[in-house]
């Protein structure tokens, strides 16, 4: 009898080699390259199918915590992704393809874990029987059938919003002369390519945007986007500015060309160390492909851009987990069985591998007769798990910020709360570990 965990995305990934970290025999099931998804390209275990960006790397912000205190508990995510990180400036972003293959090595030559690539189409799949504990991590594309068994199991249709995935281009399609290298917050770095627009050009292309056709919803389902990652174009549709005020803001940049700031600019950001692709930052789509190759041509810069990729856009399904979950992520309707990852209501690429390591370590926990306990709400892993046990009327995924932790205690300047957040944090961490 092994361990089960159903998907090979990043918390599948992640619970499957911390399983096997503690000794413990895993069979882990991944449906592609037999059956594929909207949104992956590859048949490689933890493949990135939206930004490669894994976010912020500044230690006094809640994802740079979180990134410290997988770190310190072993992740392979975070092992991998330093190991192919790319220049972003303050974020940690990676070489989508080398992370993918540095996880997928990973899994795949540890002996106690054996990866078998066919679906698992039901909660009931004969392929389940006998396990010890079954870890769905099948992420917010699980097929269809896996959802609706899911759905079946917990008394509901289940939640559920879309998540859109910007275009990436050929780096020698790029028009340089009207391009420069630059970081909004670190003048010396050229971490991005930056695409300056003039007020006449960035009117344009809102205008673009808010008239181009757009991929419709099917008929039986209502668009629920995420506020971290809004379409583009309808980020625009909010106001004619709010794209200059957001994503395309240009503050911290000079264009060498005019030495002055220009009226917006259009960041892209490597998508491999070779910097032979790159993705436009913020511009998250769900524009029909052909009006995608029209509209984002306005940029000077990509006037005549090749598309490696067009954006797309997919729905992403997740529990209301305070309702249906217990505290070891286990579903109260069918004990055994486990959810990990953004099924489960984080979101982001770090918080769906916390959430599956974490699944991992409670489960070999388990195996040995001890229980795990969760670490504070002052840390990151602390707060992101409570997110999941926070009752609310309408359960909506989140990200992992300094919102979900208790306040702080006194008065504290604005200026010091990040820092007084970041070393409330790290201490309640170095306590806990210290005594699990």
């Amino acid at each position: 009898m092994s361990h089960i965990v159903v998907g090979g995305g990043l918390a599948g990934a992640e619970c499957a080699l911390a399983l096997a970290r503690a000794g413990l025999a895993v069979t882990l099931f991944e449906m592609r390259p037999a059956r594929t998804t909207p949104a992956h390209q590859t048949d490689l275990l933890a493949e990135l199918v939206c930004s490669n960006s894994l976010r912020s790397d500044e230690p006094v912000t809640a994802v740079g915590l979180l990134k410290e205190e997988m770190a310190a508990l072993g992740s392979e995510v975070m092992r991998a992704a330093r190991a192919t990180s790319v220049p972003a400036g303050k974020a940690l972003a990676v070489d989508r393809e080398l992370f993918a293959r540095e996880i997928t090595r990973a899994v795949s030559e540890h002996p106690l874990i054996h990866v078998l690539r066919c679906e698992i189409e039901s909660l009931d799949d004969p392929a389940l029987v006998g396990a010890k504990a079954v870890a769905v991590c099948a992420g917010p594309l699980a097929s269809d059938s896996l959802a609706k068994s899911l759905a079946a199991n917990i008394g509901g249709e289940g939640l559920y919003f879309y998540d859109a995935i910007a275009p990436i281009v050929d780096a020698a399609s790029i028009d340089m002369e009207h391009a420069f290298w630059g970081s909004r917050w670190r003048p010396e770095d050229d971490d991005y390519l930056n695409c300056p627009l003039s007020e006449e050009e960035y009117k344009a292309l809102v205008a673009a945007l808010l008239a181009a056709e757009k991929v419709p919803c099917r008929d039986f389902e209502k668009a629920v986007h995420f506020e971290g990652c809004l379409p583009v174009e309808e980020m625009a549709e909010r106001g004619e500015m709010t794209l200059a005020f957001g994503p395309l803001k240009p503050v911290g940049l000079v264009d060498p060309r005019t030495g002055k700031r220009p009226f917006a600019v259009v960041q892209l950001r490597a998508e491999n160390r070779e910097r032979t692709a790159f993705n436009l930052v913020g511009f998250q789509t769900k524009l029909k492909y052909p009006e995608q190759d029209r509209v984002f041509r306005l940029i000077p810069a990509l006037a005549k851009a090749e598309f490696l990729r067009f954006g797309s856009i997919h729905r992403n399904t997740f529990v209301d987990a305070p309702r249906v979950l217990t505290d070891d992520l286990e579903l109260r309707a069918r004990p055994g069985t486990f959810l990990a990852g953004q099924i489960t209501g984080v979101e982001g690429y770090l918080e769906s591998a916390a959430c599956g390591l974490w699944l991992g370590m409670v489960l070999a926990a388990r195996e040995a007769g001890r229980t795990l306990a969760r670490p504070p709400r002052e840390t990151a892993l602390g707060a992101l798990l409570g997110h999941l046990k926070s009752e609310a009327k309408g359960f909506q995924p989140s990200n992992v910020n300094f919102g979900l932790m208790p306040e702080l205690s006194g008065r504290v300047k604005k200026k010091q709360r990040k820092e007084t957040y970041a070393a409330r944090a790290r201490e309640a961490f170095v306590a806990w570990l210290g005594a699990r």
